[in-house]
């Protein structure tokens, strides 16, 4: 033989004896990474016929920063925990089932999406806070275009930072507010963003408690058990161009400093002590341009100072504005009151706020300069308010001659009504640009 051919063959040899001699582990990295479970950033697709069946198998399949993608169809798992930053994207009719028993999806990792799914029937429960999509220490999460019916909270997140819940639809139970929680609920949080969402029949549409820096735009919030929006102990917050409508009392700001309301509709919020808006210790704030419309009481303010209530419309309200003697130093300027059965009411014989060229449909004086102020200053106050303060009854004389002519004397010598509580320059015409019915 050839010393060619010999050294070929030798090398044959040597090279099945390498072979039988490498070690497993060895050899397994240097086998081709054929059928890996999960390439990075690929979906997972989720589907009652195919390979991945279930939500939560998907989604420890999945790599970080991936897709979990959910067909058509009723899923119903147990608690469904997001650990890893991800995606999770429903098609139309994908939805989540909680069997009436349990949280439906838990997120605990940064940068989750939580987008286009149905989530349904958690449940009541007097001991959990069960939630259709409950968030909680994490930051960067989006819950965006989802549809959640029939959960005790909705959305809940808790302890986040920089996360936006926007363009859900939720409806509750309209339930008794024993039986029911709220539609989105946060809680100890940070520059949270609350974008066009729909909510309807919850304990309360929107609730915030210790946010700060939190913005609430473009949401519409009915039929609400208690209110349609409840904020605490939330500073320097923004709300803007939402609509609070027919719940049972109203929306309530409490125990907050320099927040902004700008052009918000509160309306037909009634009730015994149903309120448009409540402001209960808030101070240093800005109410601008709303439309309180057929409330039983359009604006209340107790322990609220140094606010600043501006272009606002009052129109059909019980009682346009409510301010108690501890409601100190806010400003009510260039607002319109029209078809209020009663503008002002006050249990205070002093101004200890100012008012000052707001428009006034019950105001008769004259403006001989035409400059659009009125010549002589306007009483807000009613004596029939003060009236039926004291004795609600005689409420049903409301449309009667006998307050008619009692109104008259009161205008011309005033005994009753605070002396002070003034708008010294009302102005002739409805200001352009106020809000309208």
């Amino acid at each position: 033989m050839r010393a060619g051919a010999w050294r070929r063959a030798a090398a044959t040899i040597a090279t099945f004896l390498g072979t039988l001699l490498v070690p497993p582990s060895v050899a397994a990295q240097r086998a081709p990474a054929a059928q890996a479970p999960q390439a990075q950033g690929a979906d997972i697709i989720v589907s009652p016929s195919g390979p991945v069946q279930r939500v939560s198998d998907a989604i420890q399949r999945v790599a970080p920063g991936g897709r979990v993608l959910v067909r058509k169809g009723v899923y119903r798992e147990p608690l469904i925990r997001i650990d890893r930053p991800l995606t999770i994207e429903g098609e139309a009719g994908a939805v989540l089932d909680g069997s009436g028993a349990h949280t439906i999806l838990e997120v605990a990792a940064d940068d989750v999406t939580v987008r286009g799914l149905t989530l349904r029937n958690t449940g009541p429960s007097q001991v959990d806070e069960r939630a259709g999509i409950q968030v909680h220490d994490a930051r960067g999460c989006h819950i965006e275009d989802n549809r959640l019916e029939q959960t005790l909270f909705a959305i809940y997140l808790a302890k986040v930072q920089d996360c936006t819940v926007r363009g859900n639809v939720i409806r509750g139970h309209e339930a008794a507010q024993t039986v029911s929680g709220n539609g989105i609920h946060i809680w100890s949080s940070e520059r949270v963003q609350v974008l066009g969402n729909d909510v309807r029949g919850h304990r309360d549409g929107i609730y915030f408690e210790f946010v700060k820096h939190g913005r609430v735009v473009g949401n519409r919030s009915e039929r609400s058990a208690r209110y349609g929006m409840h904020f605490m102990f939330s500073d320097d917050c923004h709300y803007e161009d939402n609509v609070y409508r027919d719940n049972a009392n109203g929306i309530a700001v409490m125990y907050s400093n320099r927040v902004e309301m700008i052009r918000n509709r509160f309306e037909h919020n009634w009730g015994s002590a149903a309120y448009g808006l409540l402001l209960k210790d808030i101070n240093d704030s800005r109410i601008e341009g709303n439309l309180f419309l057929s409330n039983s009481v359009g604006l209340y303010l107790e322990g609220a100072n140094r606010n600043t209530v501006l272009g606002n419309t009052f129109r059909g309200n019980g009682w346009a504005l409510k301010t108690l003697a501890n409601a100190q130093g806010n400003l009510y300027e260039r607002n319109v009151f029209e078809a209020n059965a009663f503008d002002v009411g006050t249990n205070s014989r002093e101004n200890v706020s100012r008012f000052q060229e707001n428009y006034w449909d019950r105001y008769r004086g004259y403006d001989l300069d035409h400059n659009g102020i009125g010549d002589v200053a306007h009483a807000p106050v009613r004596l029939f308010a003060l009236v039926v303060e004291q004795s609600p009854p005689t409420l049903i004389l409301l449309r009667s001659l006998l307050v008619d002519l009692l109104d008259l004397a009161e205008r011309v010598i005033p005994t009753l009504t605070p002396e002070t509580l003034l708008d010294e320059r009302p102005l002739m015409k409805r200001p352009a640009g106020a809000p309208r019915g």
